[in-house]
């Protein structure tokens, strides 16, 4: 495999959020050397080289990469299972403070705002539209959905899925492994590895 530039990462994933990830990226001003998916005939493979099946995406060498699977529980499988360097996007449209801290490999995506003394763990995603609030922490291989809303001090832990449009008030803590349904309105702790939806939300 060619060595790659400075600016260029592969995408591992072919999917919808390859897409997203993949435009994030060039308008960031990324080259992207292609993508990495089981499924020979992804649909990303349309607008960008094929590098071969997931596995592969372990042995790329020096080549910085990032992963580009929506879904958490997948993402947690290949964080586990592949070595190597990895990169964040950022999205120019998003608005990041210089205060916040920010883990590799996350994706911040179109029309984002995150405010001050927030950190963000490393393969995450924060999603179009998502408001991070001031001093918010959310934990590894989180995913905030488009359109959500985070209330300043919320923790959030590890391997979690905020949906699309949900909202988190401030103080709040949401365990690892939990999930948030689409819209709901979070007003109390949720325990790990719980789902909750509804104004307000409810297990």
């Amino acid at each position: 495999m060619k060595k790659p530039t400075k600016n260029t990462i592969a995408i591992i994933g072919g999917g919808g959020h390859a897409l997203v990830v993949f435009e994030a990226a060039g308008a960031a001003g990324l080259k992207i050397a292609g993508c990495f998916d089981d499924d020979p005939n992804c649909s990303l493979k349309e607008y960008c080289g094929f590098l071969g099946d997931l596995e592969s995406a372990g042995k790329r060498g020096e080549m910085a990469a990032i992963i580009a699977v929506g879904k958490v529980s997948t993402r947690k499988k290949l964080i586990s299972a592949l070595d190597g360097v990895f990169a964040g996007v950022v999205h120019p449209t998003s608005w990041t403070s210089p205060t916040c801290a920010v883990g590799e490999g996350t994706l911040i995506g179109a029309n984002v705002v995150v405010q001050g003394r927030t950190n963000i763990g490393a393969h995450g995603i924060i999603n179009t539209g998502a408001i991070i609030e001031h001093d918010v922490l959310i934990g590894s291989n989180t995913h905030v959905g488009p359109g959500a809303a985070i209330g300043g001090g919320v923790r959030i832990g590890a391997n979690c899925l905020i949906g699309i449009g949900a909202r988190v008030l401030p103080g709040v803590k949401i365990g690892a492994g939990a999930t948030v349904g689409g819209g709901a309105v979070v007003v109390e702790d949720v325990p790990p590895h719980t789902t909750v939806m509804g104004v307000p939300a409810r297990g």
